[in-house]
Protein backbone atom coordinates (compact mmCIF):
# COMPACT_ATOMS: atom_id res chain seq x y z
CA UNK A 1 0.00 0.00 0.00
CA UNK A 2 1.22 3.48 -0.84
CA UNK A 3 0.21 6.23 1.57
CA UNK A 4 0.72 9.99 1.66
CA UNK A 5 0.38 11.74 5.02
CA UNK A 6 0.17 15.52 4.96
CA UNK A 7 -0.15 18.10 7.70
CA UNK A 8 1.36 21.18 9.23
CA UNK A 9 4.27 21.35 11.64
CA UNK A 10 3.60 19.31 14.79
CA UNK A 11 0.28 18.07 13.41
CA UNK A 12 0.99 14.43 14.26
CA UNK A 13 1.84 13.27 10.74
CA UNK A 14 5.17 11.61 11.63
CA UNK A 15 3.69 9.81 14.64
CA UNK A 16 0.87 8.52 12.48
CA UNK A 17 3.30 7.41 9.78
CA UNK A 18 5.37 5.52 12.34
CA UNK A 19 2.25 3.82 13.75
CA UNK A 20 1.13 2.77 10.26
CA UNK A 21 4.62 1.46 9.48
CA UNK A 22 4.62 -0.64 12.67
CA UNK A 23 1.12 -1.90 11.89
CA UNK A 24 2.19 -3.00 8.38
CA UNK A 25 3.83 -6.10 9.85
CA UNK A 26 6.71 -5.64 7.43
CA UNK A 27 10.32 -4.77 8.03
CA UNK A 28 10.51 -0.98 8.18
CA UNK A 29 13.23 1.14 6.61
CA UNK A 30 13.18 4.81 7.55
CA UNK A 31 14.41 7.23 4.89
CA UNK A 32 15.24 10.61 6.43
CA UNK A 33 15.63 13.51 4.03
CA UNK A 34 17.10 16.23 6.27
CA UNK A 35 20.43 17.64 5.09
CA UNK A 36 22.66 18.23 8.11
CA UNK A 37 24.52 21.04 6.34
CA UNK A 38 21.41 23.23 6.71
CA UNK A 39 20.79 22.43 10.39
CA UNK A 40 20.74 24.83 13.28
CA UNK A 41 20.28 23.96 16.96
CA UNK A 42 16.47 23.87 16.72
CA UNK A 43 16.57 21.60 13.66
CA UNK A 44 19.01 19.27 15.40
CA UNK A 45 16.51 19.03 18.27
CA UNK A 46 13.71 18.16 15.84
CA UNK A 47 15.84 15.45 14.24
CA UNK A 48 16.76 14.04 17.65
CA UNK A 49 13.07 13.96 18.62
CA UNK A 50 12.32 11.93 15.48
CA UNK A 51 15.23 9.57 16.13
CA UNK A 52 14.07 8.98 19.71
CA UNK A 53 10.47 8.33 18.69
CA UNK A 54 11.09 5.50 16.26
CA UNK A 55 12.16 1.94 17.13
CA UNK A 56 15.92 1.48 17.31
CA UNK A 57 15.75 -1.65 15.15
CA UNK A 58 14.50 0.28 12.12
CA UNK A 59 17.41 0.95 9.79
CA UNK A 60 17.66 4.63 8.89
CA UNK A 61 18.97 5.87 5.57
CA UNK A 62 19.77 9.54 5.36
CA UNK A 63 19.14 10.68 1.79
CA UNK A 64 18.66 14.42 1.29
CA UNK A 65 18.72 14.47 -2.54
CA UNK A 66 18.40 11.21 -4.47
CA UNK A 67 15.12 9.90 -3.09
CA UNK A 68 14.01 7.95 -6.18
CA UNK A 69 17.30 6.03 -6.23
CA UNK A 70 16.93 5.04 -2.58
CA UNK A 71 13.32 3.98 -3.07
CA UNK A 72 14.28 1.80 -6.04
CA UNK A 73 17.15 0.22 -4.08
CA UNK A 74 15.22 -0.40 -0.87
CA UNK A 75 11.68 -1.28 -2.00
CA UNK A 76 10.68 -4.93 -1.78
CA UNK A 77 7.43 -6.84 -1.35
CA UNK A 78 8.19 -7.54 2.32
CA UNK A 79 9.30 -4.04 3.30
CA UNK A 80 7.67 -0.82 4.40
CA UNK A 81 9.59 2.32 3.48
CA UNK A 82 8.81 5.41 5.52
CA UNK A 83 10.00 8.68 3.95
CA UNK A 84 10.06 11.68 6.28
CA UNK A 85 9.80 14.16 4.76
CA UNK A 86 9.05 15.22 1.21
CA UNK A 87 9.19 18.91 2.09
CA UNK A 88 12.78 18.75 3.33
CA UNK A 89 13.74 16.75 0.25
CA UNK A 90 12.16 19.39 -1.98
CA UNK A 91 13.97 22.19 -0.11
CA UNK A 92 17.29 20.39 -0.48
CA UNK A 93 16.73 19.93 -4.21
CA UNK A 94 15.72 23.56 -4.75
CA UNK A 95 18.91 24.72 -3.01
CA UNK A 96 21.18 22.98 -5.52
CA UNK A 97 23.23 25.13 -7.91
CA UNK A 98 21.91 23.17 -10.89
CA UNK A 99 18.56 24.87 -11.53
CA UNK A 100 17.24 21.74 -13.28
CA UNK A 101 18.09 19.45 -10.36
CA UNK A 102 14.65 19.58 -8.74
CA UNK A 103 12.78 18.82 -11.96
CA UNK A 104 15.13 15.91 -12.68
CA UNK A 105 14.67 14.41 -9.22
CA UNK A 106 10.90 14.93 -9.28
CA UNK A 107 10.68 13.26 -12.68
CA UNK A 108 12.72 10.28 -11.48
CA UNK A 109 10.43 9.87 -8.48
CA UNK A 110 7.27 10.07 -10.55
CA UNK A 111 8.63 7.59 -13.11
CA UNK A 112 9.28 4.89 -10.52
CA UNK A 113 6.79 5.51 -7.72
CA UNK A 114 3.71 3.71 -9.04
CA UNK A 115 5.63 0.50 -9.77
CA UNK A 116 7.64 0.21 -6.56
CA UNK A 117 6.90 -3.01 -4.63
CA UNK A 118 5.97 -3.16 -0.96
CA UNK A 119 4.49 -0.54 1.30
CA UNK A 120 5.57 3.08 1.10
CA UNK A 121 4.55 5.82 3.50
CA UNK A 122 5.39 9.38 2.50
CA UNK A 123 5.20 12.31 4.92
CA UNK A 124 4.95 15.90 3.73
CA UNK A 125 4.14 19.34 5.04
CA UNK A 126 0.92 20.88 3.81
CA UNK A 127 2.01 24.47 3.22
CA UNK A 128 -0.57 25.74 0.75
CA UNK A 129 -3.25 26.75 3.23
CA UNK A 130 -1.76 30.09 4.20
CA UNK A 131 -1.11 33.35 2.43
CA UNK A 132 1.11 33.58 -0.63
CA UNK A 133 4.61 34.08 0.79
CA UNK A 134 6.98 36.89 -0.08
CA UNK A 135 10.01 36.05 -2.14
CA UNK A 136 10.37 34.03 -5.31
CA UNK A 137 12.04 30.98 -3.69
CA UNK A 138 9.33 30.83 -1.01
CA UNK A 139 6.53 30.98 -3.59
CA UNK A 140 8.29 28.35 -5.69
CA UNK A 141 8.59 26.08 -2.65
CA UNK A 142 4.87 26.39 -1.89
CA UNK A 143 3.92 25.83 -5.53
CA UNK A 144 6.26 22.87 -6.04
CA UNK A 145 5.10 21.30 -2.78
CA UNK A 146 1.49 21.49 -3.92
CA UNK A 147 2.28 20.09 -7.37
CA UNK A 148 4.33 17.24 -5.85
CA UNK A 149 1.61 16.27 -3.37
CA UNK A 150 -1.06 16.31 -6.10
CA UNK A 151 1.03 14.10 -8.38
CA UNK A 152 1.85 11.59 -5.64
CA UNK A 153 -1.71 11.52 -4.30
CA UNK A 154 -2.88 10.19 -7.67
CA UNK A 155 -0.66 7.13 -7.19
CA UNK A 156 -1.36 6.54 -3.49
CA UNK A 157 -3.94 4.13 -2.14
CA UNK A 158 -4.53 6.33 0.88
CA UNK A 159 -4.04 10.05 1.49
CA UNK A 160 -4.39 11.42 5.01
CA UNK A 161 -4.43 14.99 6.27
CA UNK A 162 -3.50 15.44 9.94
CA UNK A 163 -4.35 18.34 12.22
CA UNK A 164 -4.11 18.51 16.02
CA UNK A 165 -3.06 14.86 16.05
CA UNK A 166 -6.26 13.80 14.29
CA UNK A 167 -6.12 12.04 10.93
CA UNK A 168 -8.63 12.78 8.20
CA UNK A 169 -8.60 10.16 5.45
CA UNK A 170 -9.07 12.03 2.18
CA UNK A 171 -8.60 9.04 -0.13
CA UNK A 172 -8.76 5.30 0.48
CA UNK A 173 -9.84 3.06 3.32
CA UNK A 174 -10.49 4.50 6.77
CA UNK A 175 -7.96 3.94 9.52
CA UNK A 176 -8.65 1.25 12.08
Amino acid sequence: MKQLILGGARSGKSSLAERLAKDSGKSVIYIATADASYNDVEMEQRIQHHRNSRPAHWPTIEEPLYLAEQLKQQASADSCLLVDCLSLWLSNCLMQEDKDFWQQQRQQLMQCFATLPGDIILVGNEVGSGIIPLGEINRRFVDETGFLHQALAKHCDRVILTAAGLPLVMKGNPLL
